[in-house]
């Protein structure tokens, strides 16, 4: 019961990490109503990033306020640069698709060709110690993770509901030309939903490249969690991200230690999780149910 306990908070606070990059991708969808597969590449990024201000001696909480900084800069530059020239995202949803694919490959190559292809470490954001939770030792990089993804979604609830901006950003992915006859600086609200996905990537990344050595592969098997997460929660729900993602955490942590064939094919819970939702309920268990008229 000890060592199941153990692996349970464990696969939360990899399922936090998981739902962080979820809330990007549906932070992503929520403005623009399309999914962006660049949205791992972004987080390694500006991971390093945080690496680097951190190498230079700026304290690691800051360097990641600076991380997350760049990342939002970065976002809005790419989506006005490269994903803006291509028109109304939902008149050309393929178009999008593919330059998000090559964004991913492009970004990844950048990374490698800034920081070379030698692993860095980077230290814990909450330290390497440990609390004692019914006899198992848990790091409080678990509880620090749960409870940075916990503020995220809170902000992000508030922002979505009770502001403008956020009514703004949901407009436009609802009907960009109907938002854009009443006002609404329909690129604006675009590019606002790029950069704020690419600086909650900033923490993603900054939580999970501890875990792992930080290179230009850190985030590639964390997407494919995360589009199992959101897969799960439903693209357009905040809430379905973070349920989703603490979801997969458990599943794919938890059976591999009791199924001992799947230790080695770690992903495979993820796709079956995939594959059951879209053949159950396709919207997610919190997304909405998109109606059209025939």
């Amino acid at each position: 019961m000890a060592n199941f306990f153990r692996f349970l908070l464990i696969g939360l606070g990899a399922g936090a990490i998981y739902a962080m990059i979820g809330v990007g991708l549906v932070v992503i969808y929520r403005a623009t109503g399309l999914l962006n597969f660049a949205q791992g590449e972004l987080a390694m990024f500006c991971t390093f990033i945080v690496w680097t201000l951190h190498d230079k001696g700026v304290p690691l909480p800051l360097a990641i306020v600076g991380g997350m900084l760049a990342g939002f800069a970065i976002g809005a530059v790419i989506q006005r640069a490269v994903v803006q020239p291509l028109g109304d995202p939902h008149e050309k949803p393929l178009a999008v698709v593919i330059v998000t694919i090559g964004l991913f490959l492009g970004i990844n190559a950048l990374a490698q060709l800034i920081w070379g292809t030698e692993p860095k470490s980077m230290k814990n954001v909450f330290g390497t110690g440990q609390v004692k939770l019914f006899g198992v030792g848990i790091r409080w990089e678990v509880f620090g993770s749960i409870a940075v993804l916990a503020v995220e979604v809170l902000l992000l609830t508030i922002v979505f509901r009770r502001t403008k901006i956020g009514l703004a950003m949901r407009s436009v992915a609802s009907n960009p030309e109907s938002s854009a006859l009443v006002g609404i600086p329909v690129a604006r609200m675009l590019m606002l939903g790029w950069g704020l996905a690419a600086a909650f990537g900033a923490v993603a990344g900054s939580f999970a490249a501890p875990d792992q050595t930080l290179s230009s592969n850190l985030m590639l098997i964390i997407l494919v969690y995360a589009f199992a997460a959101v897969t799960l929660g439903g693209f357009d729900s905040l809430v379905g991200a973070v349920v989703g993602g603490l979801v997969v955490g458990v599943v794919t942590t938890v059976i591999p230690q009791y199924i001992k064939s799947l230790a080695t094919v770690p992903l495979v819970p993820a796709f079956i999780l995939i594959f059951v939702v879209l053949l159950v309920r396709p919207q997610g268990l919190f997304g909405s149910r998109r109606v059209t008229r025939v």
